[in-house]
Parts: structure tokens; C-alpha cells; sequence
């Protein structure tokens, strides 16, 4: 899926790694980019359109999906992550609102907008998940089961929409260098660098991209015996 002249739709596109996408994809010749974000003011990226669009919202995504009609290319980037394990006093609440961004908005956003891109050609979609879709930690309980349950989505997205010639992409890969990683003491990757590699593997019609050295070191080890998945996220971090 070429992004030359192609209509993308960035959720989450604010800041972080959803800027880099919607920068990167201005710079790849997209005729449209819709900059999606809660508070649409946040957006004030020069040549993007600020849409609002809170992934959790039912009304918000159907009122885009109604709107949005000329879209060939969604980049699933919104997420949240929460810092605590499955046996804190508030897993269960944190668990629920992070299913709800990471899981639940791709899916909502899959399904509002898999007609028009099937009207549109086929088009893309490009899924962020993470490392921590194969690994866990714990202190990332939460936040590792909802990226492997996006994980499964994706892939499950991608024989569901075959037929119809969408390409579904799940980016996976260790921290990124954002605010959003700030307090976290660990290798980090830039988000120019991981948005490059994802929209290259975009456009070269993959299915999968693994972002950082991290990732491919633990997508090798899932075969491993044991699996790379019994091991601690934090004891990879360190190697």
C-alpha cells in the first residue's frame, strides 16, 4: 500500500508516535492526512486535519466513519499504558480501561471503516501493538494482555478483510523514545526510526514489522524452549 496520494487517518495523532505517523505520511506524498485526537486544539501539525475522535466513544467513531469517506489507510496508533500487575488494589478497573483503548478502539475503528476502504480499493490498515503482545512483566500485567489481545485482532482482521484486499499490518516493538516514556530507565527507540520501519513495511504489502532489535530478539525466542514468554520483560530489557 503506497502512501502517495493515498487519505490516512492517524488516531491518537497528537503526539508521541501518532505525530511521527501523521509527519511521516505528509512526507510520503499522502494527499490527506486526518490527525485524529480527543481535543482536536491538540493538533498543530501544518498541513494535517484535526478530527476529534476518542477511541472509546461508540458516537465518535461512527460520526467519523459517517464523515470520513475518502479514507484508504488507518493507522491504529491510540493507546494507554498503566504501570501495575494483576494483583493491585485497582487491576481489575485499570485492566477494563485498557482494554477498552488498546483492544476495544482498533476493533471499533476496524469495523467502522472496513466498508469504506473496501470502496476505496482495499486500503490498509496498520495496527501498533508491542512487544509485550508476546512478553509480561509485572508490572505490566494490564497493559500485556491487552496488547496481545490486539495482536490476536489483528491477525484475525487480516483473514477476515482479505477478501476485500485490505492489508493489515501489526507494528510491534520495545519503548519508544516519547514523554510518554519518560520516567522509564530502559532502551528506547526514536519514533522517527519505528515510524519509518512500519510505513516501509506498509508499503511493501507485509503483514508484520518488528520495530527494534528487542522485538526481533523476542519474536525469535517464542519457538524457543522454554519460551521467551516465561521470562520476565524487564530481564530482556537488560540484555
Amino acid at each position: 500500500m503506497k502512501l502517495e496520494n493515498a487519505v490516512v487517518l492517524v488516531t491518537g495523532a497528537n503526539r508521541g508516535l501518532g505525530l511521527a505517523f501523521a509527519k511521516e505520511a505528509l512526507a510520503r506524498g499522502a494527499r490527506k492526512v486526518y490527525a485524529g485526537a480527543r481535543n482536536p486544539a491538540s493538533i498543530t501539525l501544518p498541513g494535517v486535519i484535526p478530527v476529534k475522535l476518542d477511541v472509546t466513544s461508540d458516537a465518535d467513531v461512527a460520526a467519523l466513519a459517517a464523515e470520513l469517506k475518502d479514507v484508504t489507510v488507518l493507522i491504529n496508533n491510540a493507546g494507554i499504558a498503566q504501570m501495575n500487575g494483576f494483583l493491585d488494589e485497582h487491576a481489575i478497573e485499570s485492566a477494563r480501561a485498557q482494554m477498552e483503548t488498546n483492544y476495544f478502539g482498533p476493533l471499533r475503528l476496524a469495523r467502522a471503516f472496513a466498508g469504506t476502504l473496501a470502496q476505496n480499493g482495499g486500503g490498509a490498515i496498520l495496527n501498533v501493538l508491542s512487544v509485550v503482545s508476546w512478553i509480561s512483566s509485572p508490572m505490566m500485567g494490564g497493559y500485556s494482555a491487552s496488547k496481545s489481545a490486539a495482536w490476536s485482532l489483528t491477525n484475525g482482521l487480516r483473514h477476515a478483510l482479505r477478501e476485500q484486499g485490505t492489508q493489515v499490518l501489526g507494528l510491534h516493538m520495545g519503548f519508544v523514545d516519547t514523554d510518554l516514556t519518560q520516567g522509564i530507565d530502559a532502551p528506547k527507540t526514536s519514533p522517527e526510526v519505528i515510524v519509518t520501519r512500519a510505513l516501509n513495511a506498509l508499503e511493501a504489502d507485509e503483514d508484520e514489522v518488528l520495530g527494534d532489535e528487542i522485538t526481533e530478539s523476542v519474536k525469535a525466542g517464542l519457538s524457543a524452549t522454554p519460551g521467551v514468554y516465561t521470562t520476565d520483560v524487564r530481564a530482556r530489557a537488560d540484555h
